[in-house]
């Protein structure tokens, strides 16, 4: 768990943008349950094996990740805690340009991406202030890492069950906006009224949304009576035009 300031004490020299982004994307992997391969995460950037074989090749050498006969990717303890800031700062970001700002919660993410960069700390400390005692960015991930609430995935979900929608697995954001569109929120209360294997319907007492199997596979849940806990497909996941949201 990060400490109460969010300081990054790490040994490793300051990351590049584009190796706070692979970080981000290796830790989406870890939070998630899937394996930190680079096949996983070529498939989460929607970019080339060789392209990922080579960024890889650099965070190893600046003390970032380690990587075994397996072809296993793991953290180095800076790594993890570099990681862990990173994907913090940029979930608080998102929090601020939802409830201080105004921007939309399915906008928020690509605009949080530009901005999280470019922070310095004391805007950052700035923005922390601002938001609070925030526990989740607006689609339900724990601010605070080590707070991550276990969840099941909505596909799973049978006939009858009592829902809290938790979170949202994928950010990318034409998924987000398509989650919208329907009516899931996270927050959100309903239960389920239909499941086909094919489509999930999910009662509120506005009306009722329906999402594909697939895209259920992307929303967590609380739900009672809840089927069994299980990590959601990688396959499964890469739903949005762009790449993995984090």
């Amino acid at each position: 768990m990060l400490p109460t300031s969010y300081d990054c004490d790490i040994a490793a020299a300051h990351a590049t943008t584009a190796e706070e982004e692979y970080l981000e994307t290796l830790f989406w992997l870890f939070e998630a349950g899937l394996p930190m391969t680079g096949a996983n995460l070529a498939r989460a950037m929607q970019l080339s094996a060789p392209t990922v074989h080579e960024m890889l090749g650099r965070l190893e050498r600046d003390g970032y990740i380690t990587r075994s006969a397996d072809r296993m990717v793991r953290f180095t303890d800076a790594g993890r805690e570099y990681a862990e800031h990173t994907v913090s700062r940029h979930r608080m970001i998102e929090r601020f340009l939802t409830d201080i700002v105004g921007v939309p919660w399915d906008d928020v993410h690509e605009e949080a991406e530009q901005l999280e960069h470019a922070m310095t700390p004391r805007f950052e400390a700035y923005v922390r202030s601002s938001v609070g005692d925030a526990k989740t960015c607006p689609h339900g991930h724990p601010i605070r890492v080590g707070e991550r609430v276990a969840g099941v995935p909505l596909a799973d979900c049978e006939p009858g069950a009592k829902v809290t929608i938790l979170r949202f697995e994928n950010e990318a954001e034409d998924l987000l906006h398509y989650l919208k569109d329907v009516g899931l929120e996270p927050g959100r209360e309903g239960r389920i009224a239909a499941n086909d294997g094919q489509h999930v319907d999910v009662a509120f007492e506005e009306g009722t949304s329906t999402v594909t199997v697939s895209v259920a596979e992307t929303v967590s849940v609380v739900a009672d009576p809840s089927p069994p806990p299980r990590i959601a497909l990688p396959e499964q996941l890469v739903l949005g035009r762009e790449r993995y949201g984090r």
